[in-house]
């Protein structure tokens, strides 16, 4: 029980440290514990943050893991599970998909009008990437406020 318990605080410990991004089971102590590997070992992480109870803790404190909003990463998700949506907020300059955006890149409600300005360059492709980059161009050329730029 002792090496389990060893093997266990050690996997913690490093993977604090690492600071990798976190898998299909989400943030928390089961994403510290695991990391980002794929398959089966995600099931023991879910469990894992599901028994310790901290996944919620570390999503409103930015701890175990979870870095808080803003990430670039949660902004490309988000962008790629709801491009379409996103596309026809940008175009109209407001809507709940460009509200939720807005929050997750840490920018003010300003924001909308200058990407509904850009509609075209932002979405001038369909890869997801490539419209988070544009997007982030634009809140740069007009030195728009955003924390997670």
């Amino acid at each position: 029980m002792k090496k389990i318990l060893g093997i266990v605080t050690s996997c913690v410990l490093a993977s604090a440290s690492y600071a990798a991004s976190y898998g299909d089971a989400g943030c928390g102590l089961g994403s510290m514990a695991f990391g980002n590997q794929d398959g089966f070992v995600q099931i023991f992480a879910a469990t894992t943050n599901g028994l310790s109870g901290n996944q919620t803790f570390g999503i409103t404190s930015g701890t175990s893991n979870c870095g808080g909003g803003g990430s670039s990463a949660t902004a490309l998700q988000y962008i790629e599970a709801n491009k379409v949506a996103l596309a026809n907020d940008v175009a109209r300059g407001q809507g709940e998909t460009l509200s939720a955006l807005n929050q997750i890149m840490g920018c003010d409600a300003s924001a909308s009008s200058s990407l509904q300005q850009n509609f075209e360059s932002i979405f001038a492709t369909d890869s997801a990437q490539q419209i988070e980059s544009n997007i982030k161009a634009v809140i740069k050329t007009n030195k728009l406020s955003c924390s997670a730029v």
